[in-house]
């Protein structure tokens, strides 16, 4: 959980790790899908609609939904690691903004935490305690302002309470700040060193994995199998929903005979498929899925080209990660179940890594969007509440709300995120692969 428990505190935890919803939606100039792997190992029942390819220069849009509400899997410990590492490092950088905002103006800090819950390891310098906590999910920056046990006088002018409206603007918005500077600078790191990907379209949809045991295996499909028409409906080239109609399909047949046409090498072959049957009804083969696309890279030539190719993927995402806020709030009662908590982001975060390093990149940048953009929102508790009330403050003439009712207020909100956290936590952990094979 992403709370900072200490009564020194005044600087919002980051929590948008409660709120993120990975999901891409598709901007007017995006062509069609595209997704290295969709995880569809136990329901098929994951969303595979995939968002995209860059029209200049070509690049892709991994739809990180796929897998992460109808049961994802965390898959082997490096991958876990490797997710958890991307996502301190993300709250690392939007914690060191608060911090570095409030260092160059000469504001009192006196925590720095990476993680809550218990102390692992800390260290005091310059009259900053320094800690790693245990669960390494959230962080904060903590401010002597209102702590009984600081020897500063309250009315010191270096308490950022005491601290004109615009310096208090700078510090609480500095996280934002840095998260979406850290999202841009993983983008240009991906175009210099791995380049942007490209694709070219062909009919069907591919089959990765099959998973041992499993309806497909036992009924004949192997990996790098090409599904190219299912109960006699051809599939076309990638295009929205070509993975979707597939999965649709066999959630529909449970236990009842689905008749594929697949492509094996150079022969087509016809492959009869019995789904199994999920708890809750519907049917499952065990397979991955993914579009039947083959994947080039493109390199820039020059430095102008490499920050010409950045900006356009930066903002294709951050169109991803605004739409997606819209969409949420627009149709809250279809969405509110793709909120994701930090088990399932780390989940989906440890399947990008196994899949493919590109998709590492673009998820940590969606992670700094996403984070930079859910603490915009005015609600107590995030950045954008400590900024409301700000403004609200300004509006008032510069006279602050009654300390009183303003700690209510960030206490409301502080209580809302725990119990939506821990409703997320409880949730996701019980959509886990190995749970749901235990129950």
């Amino acid at each position: 959980m992403l709370i900072n428990f200490s009564s020194s505190c005044t600087c919002p935890p980051s929590s948008s790790y409660f709120l993120g919803r990975l999901s891409n939606s598709r901007p007017p100039y995006w062509e069609f899908p595209l997704k290295p792997r969709t995880h569809l190992f136990k329901s098929l029942s994951s969303s595979s609609s995939t968002n995209a390819k860059f029209l200049y220069p070509p690049a892709r849009r991994v739809d990180f939904r796929s897998g992460a509400f109808s049961g994802f899997d965390f898959g082997s410990v490096e991958s876990v690691l490797e997710a958890v590492g991307v996502l301190t490092a993300i709250i690392v950088v939007h914690e060191s903004g608060h911090f570095l905002a409030a260092s160059l103006q000469g504001i009192h800090v006196s925590k720095f935490a990476v993680g809550f819950g218990p102390i692992l390891a800390k260290f005091n310098s310059n009259n900053v305690e320094y800690s790693i906590r245990a669960f390494p999910l959230g962080g904060f920056v903590g401010f002597p302002d209102n702590d009984p046990d600081s020897d500063i006088p309250d009315d010191d002018e270096d308490l950022l309470k005491n601290r004109p409206i615009l310096d208090r603007v700078i510090v609480i918005s500095a996280g934002v700040v840095a998260n979406i500077i850290f999202a841009y600078a993983i983008i240009f790191t991906q175009v210099l060193s791995v380049g942007l990907p490209v694709q070219e379209a062909f009919s069907g949809v591919l089959i990765p994995e099959v998973r041992a045991f499993s309806a497909a295996s036992r009924d004949g499909l192997l990996p790098g199998d090409v599904i190219l028409a299912i109960d006699g409906i051809e599939l076309p080239k990638t295009g929205p929903g070509v993975v979707s109609q597939v999965v649709d399909i066999i959630k529909k047949s449970p236990r009842r005979n689905v008749f594929l046409k697949v492509e094996r090498g150079n022969q087509d072959i016809k492959i009869r498929v019995t789904p199994d049957e999920n708890l809750d009804g519907t049917g499952k083969i065990g397979v991955q899925l993914s579009p039947n696309v083959k994947i080039a890279k493109v390199r820039p030539n020059n430095l102008f080209e490499a920050l010409n190719y950045s900006g356009k993927e930066f903002w294709g995402l951050s169109y991803n990660v605004l739409d997606s806020l819209k969409q949420t709030f627009m149709n809250f009662s279809q969405s509110a179940s793709k909120v994701s908590g930090p088990v399932a982001i780390i989940a989906v975060g440890a399947e990008v890594a196994r899949s493919t390093v590109d998709g590492l990149y673009e998820f940590a940048a969606l992670l700094n969007l996403n984070l930079a953009v859910i603490n915009l929102l005015p609600l107590p508790a995030l950045d954008g509440g400590s900024l409301a009330l700000i403004l609200l403050e300004a509006v008032r003439g510069g006279k602050k709300l009654p300390l009183e009712l303003e700690q209510r207020i960030m206490s409301s909100g502080i209580m809302f995120v725990i119990l939506l956290g821990l409703f997320l936590i409880v949730r996701d952990t019980l959509n886990l692969e190995f749970i749901k094979d235990l129950l």
